[in-house]
């Protein structure tokens, strides 16, 4: 069985996210975690098939919020490095994912 891990920034993203919807209106930043974890927990079952976008990190749609989930694989284990808002720069994205 696959494990997950989620880094110290993913963790990061996934508060400012939660803070971000749940400005827009009180509830949804819990809808929005909650959307977000479902995504990351599947992991354990499709980690590994979707694409390599950039460099050695996949991406993981979100189904519901404009988010992507950057991952790696290391061994049986899914690293989660970073949650991002797909509506950002793909500058910085990839800054964001460093070298």
């Amino acid at each position: 069985m696959i494990r997950i891990r989620v880094s110290e920034d993913a963790l990061e993203d996934l508060t400012d996210g939660f803070w971000f919807y749940e400005s827009q209106e009180s509830g949804l930043g819990e809808y929005f975690s909650a959307c977000l974890r479902a995504d990351i927990e599947g992991l354990k079952v499709t980690g590994g098939i979707h694409r390599r976008n950039y460099r050695d990190y996949h991406r993981l749609l979100s189904r519901v919020f404009p988010y992507a989930i950057y991952y790696t694989i290391d061994g049986d284990e899914v690293v989660v490095w970073a949650v991002t808002d797909c509506r950002r720069n793909p500058e910085w994205i990839r800054e964001r994912l460093g070298p």
